[in-house]
């Protein structure tokens, strides 16, 4: 029986490739994964043992920034990274500037978000 990675990443995004490329680049860095398709599922189970989550923008009822709003401002210090595969209204510095540790597009660079990962972790 294998030991399950001690760091696990929460990804939420309403498409499913998606859930499945992110939590494969995940495990191929060593990181656990919690998928959810609507960040009520996510809500529901909470931040408890994440390093981090990982949040598109373009979902519903509740869109990234909300995931991104109620995570900053619930006192948790888990961090959250931006995805989105529409073009954004904002730019990268209006949600770092929100508190979001990373902003990415896709398809996400995945070197530069297991770095990012690596960094916090």
């Amino acid at each position: 029986m294998s030991t399950p990675p001690a760091r696990t990443v929460a990804v939420i995004d309403d498409d499913r490739r998606v859930l499945t490329s992110l939590a494969n680049l995940l495990a191929s860095g060593g990181y656990g994964t919690r998928a959810y398709e609507s960040a009520l599922d996510f809500f529901a189970d909470g931040y408890a043992g994440l390093v981090c989550v990982i949040t598109d923008l373009g979902m519903r009822p509740i869109d990234g920034i909300q995931v991104l709003d109620r995570t900053v401002h619930s006192g948790v210090a888990t961090p959250v990274i931006i995805i989105t595969g529409k073009p954004s209204q904002h730019t990268e510095d209006y949600y770092l500037r929100r508190g979001a540790l990373g902003f990415f597009r896709k398809p996400v660079d995945g070197n530069a978000l297991l770095d990012m990962l690596d960094s916090i972790a």
